[in-house]
């Protein structure tokens, strides 16, 4: 039996008290231990950032890679063993400014991964500039006289990108969003959860009570995410009414479901390994 506890790391946590980013992990706890996933099965890779330093604080195998660079990763990792359950931890200047160009591909690859974003609107680990996602007029350290490009949609692009599952959640909703990466998890194919998280010391607008008086959860209103129309409104959607959860799912092949020479081994099991010892052993 997989419990919360088995994944408790002894790494002292550097977040700052009443980070968003706290409610992400709790969640994320609460995802792997409620699908019986024990520790050694799991592997998380992250880029820069506060999001990034998120798989310190679980006791698995982790990967913490270079900033905009944990999707390449994922996708080797996933290619090397498409049996691996993946999750990636970014933020959203790590995955949608920095790593953009790779955002795009893992998405119109289909790789066989679940990618949680840490939307704070800034970049927290540098003090609070503008991310790609601030809203347009919104004022930080950097930008005194505000924002003066529009904001970037994260769920939108991935929407029309082709992604199979694209959700939002809310770090404030610990259960909602423990659900969503359960979900997520399940899909076979690239999964997006843009995750809203406050962050208390850069982001003065959306604050838990900013986001609390406007998202709403589509599950409650009896929404099929099926319709890829509905769904592409439905991301358009911000301001006085924020609508989280599932807002698009299909079933499609993956990138590795399509190379034939892994439907019957691992690339790290069997001869695919044996070749690849051997042949390094040759070029010595």
């Amino acid at each position: 039996m997989v419990s919360i506890k088995d994944y408790d790391s002894d790494v002292e946590n550097k977040w700052c008290p009443g980070c968003g980013n706290f409610g992400i992990l709790s969640a994320m706890k609460n995802a792997l231990a409620a699908q019986g996933i024990p520790p050694e099965k799991i592997l998380i890779i992250s880029g820069i950032g506060q999001s990034a330093k998120t798989p310190h604080y679980l006791k698995c195998n982790l990967f913490h890679s270079l900033h905009g660079r944990a999707l390449p990763l994922a996708t080797g990792a996933k290619i090397a063993n498409h049996e691996l359950k993946i999750l990636v931890n970014s933020g959203d200047g790590d995955c949608y400014g920095e790593g953009g160009n790779h955002f795009m591909h893992a998405v119109r690859r289909n790789i066989d991964i679940t990618v949680l974003v840490h939307n704070n609107k800034v970049y927290g680990l540098t003090k609070g500039q503008a991310s790609p996602t601030s809203d347009e007029g919104m004022t930080t350290r950097l930008q005194i006289d505000g924002v003066i490009s529009e904001t970037f949609n994260p769920v939108s692009v991935a929407l029309a990108l082709g992604a199979g599952f694209v959700a939002r959640s809310f770090s404030g909703k610990i259960d909602h969003l423990s659900k969503v990466i359960q979900e997520g998890m399940k899909h076979k194919g690239f999964s997006l959860i843009d995750i809203l998280q406050p962050c208390i010391s850069f982001n003065t607008v959306n604050t838990f009570d900013w986001y609390r008086k406007r998202v709403y959860d589509l599950s409650d209103k009896g929404y099929v995410p099926d319709n890829f129309n509905k769904a592409m409104k439905l991301a358009g959607m911000w301001g006085d009414k924020i609508p989280i959860g599932i807002i698009y799912q299909k079933e499609k092949p993956s990138y590795t479901e399509k190379i034939k020479k892994l439907k019957t081994n691992t690339l790290i099991s069997g001869v695919y390994s044996q070749k690849l010892v051997q042949n390094a052993i040759n070029s010595l």
